[in-house]
């Protein structure tokens, strides 16, 4: 059985997908931040017609004639310019406080990563050692099976009275419910490490990210366009890292 986990299984964690995603947020906050610190350019203008009318009253057929002569159309642009080099240090310190805050996030990112490996070793090593003591508890139930076939054999011939039959019947079970118990923990320390990997992607194989109905409703408010295409879930292959670990193995 493979011990070592690949990262991607981790990936797929959705604490580890938010934390990843909230520290390239603040990332991008930081350039953000940045462009306060430069000169911005801008160009700007006005076009379109105008028409005033003279010392007479003039007709509506005749102002909008007028409105349509080359002479009432106007037209005026020009650059633009702003620097707030006075807010400098303002800016400088919201600079620091973005980057601040990526640290932050950074490290909780780290943490979370930490987590999860500890996690998925924790959940390896109580599957492996349960499949030990699954064969010591099962050799001492065949052991114990053993001893009453043997105590049932000398009460048939009188050798021992029936106490010794109920004293070795009590400790096979005894055994077995320690065999049942080794069973169980075999199952929660591999369903623990399927959680642990980020587990239940095999679901919502071949199905949409997001759901019909929600793209729906969504598309009832929004015109998203082709924004909300429904992929399907890309394919597990059996052969991938995905299958490491088999309850029969």
């Amino acid at each position: 059985m493979a011990v070592s986990v690949p990262a991607e299984l981790l990936r797929r964690r959705p604490d580890i997908r938010s934390a990843e995603l909230n520290a390239i947020a603040q990332s991008a906050r930081i350039g953000i931040a940045k462009a306060d610190l430069y000169p911005s350019f801008s160009l700007v203008g006005d076009i379109g017609f105008q028409t005033s009318s003279g010392g007479g009253a003039q007709s509506g057929n005749a102002k909008f004639k007028n409105l349509m002569d080359d002479d009432s159309f106007f037209y005026s642009f020009g650059p633009g310019f702003q620097w707030p080099i006075f807010n400098y240090g303002r800016i400088k310190n919201n600079v620091r406080i973005q980057d601040a805050r990526f640290q932050q996030l950074l490290v909780n990112y780290q943490d979370t990563v930490l987590r999860a490996a500890q996690e998925v070793e924790d959940a390896i090593t109580g599957f492996l050692r349960a499949q030990e003591a699954t064969v010591f508890a099962q050799n001492s139930v065949d052991a114990a099976q053993r001893s009453v076939e043997i105590a049932v054999a000398q009460y048939r011939e009188g050798a021992v009275d029936y106490q010794r039959v109920l004293d070795t019947q009590r400790s096979l079970l005894q055994e077995q419910n320690t065999l049942a118990q080794s069973h169980s923990s075999i199952a929660t320390n591999l369903i623990a490490l399927y959680k642990a990997l980020g587990g239940g992607w095999e679901l919502r194989q071949g199905q949409p990210i997001v759901a019909e109905s929600t793209q729906t409703e969504m598309q009832k408010r929004t015109d998203w366009g082709r924004l909300l295409p429904m992929p399907p879930s890309p394919e597990v292959d059996p052969a991938s890292p995905a299958t490491i670990i088999s309850p029969n193995r």
